[in-house]
């Protein structure tokens, strides 16, 4: 009898599970900063995100990546986020771009932490209406794609999951996912005076 080979995970599957531990960091430090406790908590998320977002679509321009990600041009929140600081009378301070140095395939890991947040957003969105923000006012960020979160979500799991990266690329992917958790993680320390 021939032992059976279990099949590799797909990518995404991986992702979700070995940054599982990050993903919840990231929950407790939200909790942490109660960015939803009133407006001004919550301009400094913003900022956070702002130059996230920034550090993300700086590596729109890396021809890898678009060749893995072939509808780069429906992503990235950064002008939203701008906007948003804008409707709040606040801006988003200086901070250098953390990506300068970062190209495909890590570049797949922080767009993947990028594209779980704009999933998860939907969550926050319900949290910031009580401040008197909506799509179209203060909270851009938080906001669906056109498309809608799901559907495009799906497409980028696709991207992911598509034959072709090697277990060398792949781990990769999984390190840039751990930079950019990290990344933003340390935003919300910077901008929420967090330990």
């Amino acid at each position: 009898m021939n032992p059976v080979t279990p099949s590799p995970l797909p990518l995404s599957a991986r992702l979700k599970h070995e940054t599982a531990d990050l993903h919840q960091q990231m929950h407790v430090l939200m909790e942490s900063a109660q960015p939803f406790a009133d407006r001004q908590r919550y301009s400094r998320f913003v900022a956070a995100q702002y130059h996230f977002q920034r550090d993300v679509e700086h590596l729109f321009d890396d021809p890898g990546l678009q060749a893995a990600v072939p509808d780069l041009q429906v992503r990235g929140r950064e002008a939203a986020a701008l906007a948003d600081l804008a409707d709040l009378g606040t801006s988003a301070g200086v901070v250098a771009i953390a990506t300068a140095d970062v190209r495909m395939p890590e570049a797949l890991g922080w767009l993947y932490v990028s594209e779980g947040s704009t999933l998860g957003a939907a969550f926050l969105l319900k949290e910031v209406r009580h401040l008197g923000l909506d799509e179209q006012f203060g909270a851009r960020n938080l906001a669906a794609y056109p498309e809608g979160r799901a559907v495009v979500w799906r497409r980028f799991v696709d991207f992911l999951d598509r034959p072709g990266l090697s277990p060398q690329a792949q781990q990769a992917v999984l390190a840039g996912a751990t930079a950019a958790f990290a990344r933003f993680g340390a935003l919300l320390r910077r901008h929420f005076a967090l330990a």
